[in-house]
């Protein structure tokens, strides 16, 4: 049900890859899925460090997205 979820938005936006919204989808998406794979692979440190990577962006990007919203909301 969730997965029909995803899906659905993302064949929605298939037009706005670049946008951040859609750029935080797809790093929720990656680290859910990294998450699940370390669970199994406890020793994997190689795919620790891409999803310390991928949380990183995605945190950069969230503080993007909360500095623009703040800033359409004052103005």
């Amino acid at each position: 049900m969730i997965k029909n979820t995803f899906i659905s938005f993302q064949e929605k936006n298939e037009e706005s890859k670049g946008s951040v919204e859609f750029q935080v989808f797809s790093f929720t998406n990656k680290i859910r899925r990294l998450t699940s794979h370390l669970e199994l692979h406890i020793k994997d440190y190689l795919s620790q460090r891409g999803l310390q990577k991928i949380l990183g962006k995605r945190q950069r990007l969230l503080a993007y997205l909360s500095k623009k919203i703040e800033y359409v909301i004052t103005n």
